[in-house]
């Protein structure tokens, strides 16, 4: 009898989750187990309806090998991603550690960081850029700005130019970011800092010896939360690439399906590398 109420039991959790199992089936598993399925085949539709050739490889063959553009966009965010993603967990737990202070009107200033989450998407923001209100108005003309491009073999000059052409974009897409960080910050031991100061600790060490290291699950969070974001941004050339060659008559959806794979890959390996830098950093803490 017990073990018929407990099987009971278990099918009302079941049944709760039924809703969710039932649309990540039909809208998550299968768009992805067909996406597969196309990436190998040559898609035409015609008034008959969707006709496949297989092909093998060679969806993915053209993407390395005749495929310029696409190799050129992905050369481009894969280095834009790697200065973008620190940067902005970086300006986000700048601006976490100066909200969490005990200042005036905290709560407005961290619903303005927040506004660009809520009343803004991709569409708004690239038209921003388009009208050229996401830089700093007259960078370019800067003394910064212009040293930076006549000495652009210098290691850090791209990383200038790229912070100071896109600080808006930055902005905008910090603001989850900074309310991860400063729910971390308190949740932290108030008395680990009064204990710090005690023993003589500057704020520097208290920043580098207790709040950072407290920090690095946080920050691997949104590493990896940043990347995903970035990744799939409309702002995202890659992105733009695919949704093109989805429509045309000549590649269409085995050849996109076949780009968005090659563009996952890389993703994946990109996020390995992020929190192999970070899993480094933790353990030397």
């Amino acid at each position: 009898m017990a073990f018929l109420k407990g099987r009971s039991k278990d099918s009302v959790g079941y049944l709760f989750i039924l809703p969710w199992i039932v649309g990540f089936l039909v809208f998550t598993a299968f768009p992805i187990i067909y996406s597969i399925y196309l990436s190998f085949f040559k898609v035409t539709i015609t008034t008959k309806g969707i006709q496949t050739v297989f092909v093998k490889f060679q969806n993915f063959q053209q993407a390395f090998t005749g495929d310029i553009d696409f190799l050129n966009k992905i050369w481009r965010f894969t280095k834009e991603i790697f200065i973008a993603v620190p940067l902005i967990v970086i300006l986000a737990l700048i601006i976490a550690i100066l909200l969490n202070q005990d200042i005036k009107f905290r709560g407005f200033f961290r619903t303005i960081f927040f506004l660009p989450v809520i009343i803004a998407s991709g569409p708004v923001l690239q038209k921003l850029m388009g009208q050229g209100v996401t830089s700093i108005p007259g960078v370019q003309e800067s003394f910064i700005y212009q040293m930076a491009a006549e000495n652009s073999d210098f290691f850090l000059a791209p990383t200038l130019m790229y912070i100071l052409d896109n600080t808006v974009v930055l902005l905008w897409f910090s603001g989850v970011q900074i309310l991860i960080f400063i729910a971390a910050l308190q949740k932290m031991d108030p008395q680990a800092y009064e204990a710090a100061k005690i023993d003589g600790a500057s704020t520097w060490e208290i920043f580098w010896k207790i709040t950072l290291p407290s920090l690095y699950p946080m920050i691997f969070v949104n590493i990896i939360y940043t990347t995903v974001m970035y990744s799939v941004s409309t702002l995202n050339p890659v992105i733009d690439h695919i949704k093109v060659n989805m429509f045309k008559l000549q590649s269409g959806f085995g050849y996109s399906s076949a780009l968005s794979w090659i563009y996952f890959v890389i993703i994946s390996l990109i996020l390995l590398i992020m929190a192999a830098v970070v899993m480094f950093f933790n353990r030397k803490k």
